[in-house]
């Protein structure tokens, strides 16, 4: 899944870069709030990481106009402020979590892994499909109890696939998630990663609906 990270210090940006990077996620990195608020606006995100002390634009200015906007991204703020009122007026504008500074990787990645589920509406961090179980925390994929070796690539795709169960994605929309904004997008390489992880799945899990995307149905075998 994608997600941006929004943070001006350029030691903790590369570090959350690299860190979610290892978690496979695809990364964009903003360093000021208005580059924040064009990239949350105009981009598919599966989660923004904000810093609330931002350059040109405070970081909680950049929620807000998210929010007006009708961007429903999920969004963890990050604050060097310890009080509870920064925290609480984070919430109330329209944040889904918040993480004081200094902070544990560890203890982002899993905040960041929960909201992500919630806004897909998963409440476990373990996603079922007939014999299939993706392990959204661990980012392994076991079926029938024997482990899957997936690439980071198909790894996304399947587990993209399976939070958005049911739905018919697209090409676009499946590009737009599994990369980063520095990616060449290549619509071949969908059909490539289907087919392999088809190969790898040994039975139809995943759908192509001609014209209209690909989908792994809310019922399947």
């Amino acid at each position: 899944m994608r997600v941006l990270v929004v943070e001006d210090e350029p030691r903790i940006a590369a570090d959350l870069k690299k860190a979610l990077e290892r978690t496979l996620y695809a990364v964009d990195v903003a360093h000021d709030g208005e580059r924040a608020w064009f990239l949350g606006e105009t981009e598919d995100y599966d989660a923004i990481v904000l810093d609330l002390g931002l350059p040109r634009l405070d970081g909680l200015s950049v929620l807000r106009r998210l929010r007006e906007a009708g961007v429903t991204t999920p969004i963890l703020i990050l604050t060097a402020r310890d009080g509870w009122r920064e925290k609480v007026e984070g919430i109330n504008a329209g944040a889904d979590d918040y993480l004081t500074k200094p902070f544990q990787m560890e203890e982002l990645l899993a905040r960041l892994g929960a909201i992500t589920r919630r806004a897909a509406g998963h409440a476990s961090a373990v996603i079922k499909a007939g014999e299939l179980e993706v392990d959204t925390r661990a980012r392994t994929a076991m079926l029938s109890g024997h482990q899957l070796a997936l690439s980071a690539m198909e790894y996304r795709l399947l587990a993209y696939l399976l939070m958005h169960r049911g739905q018919t994605l697209s090409q676009g929309e499946l590009l737009e998630h599994l990369h980063d904004g520095d990616t060449e997008r290549d619509g071949n390489a969908i059909e490539a990663l289907i087919a392999r992880l088809r190969k790898k799945l040994g039975f139809p899990l995943i759908e192509t609906h001609r014209g209209r995307g690909y989908c792994i149905p809310a019922e399947s075998p």
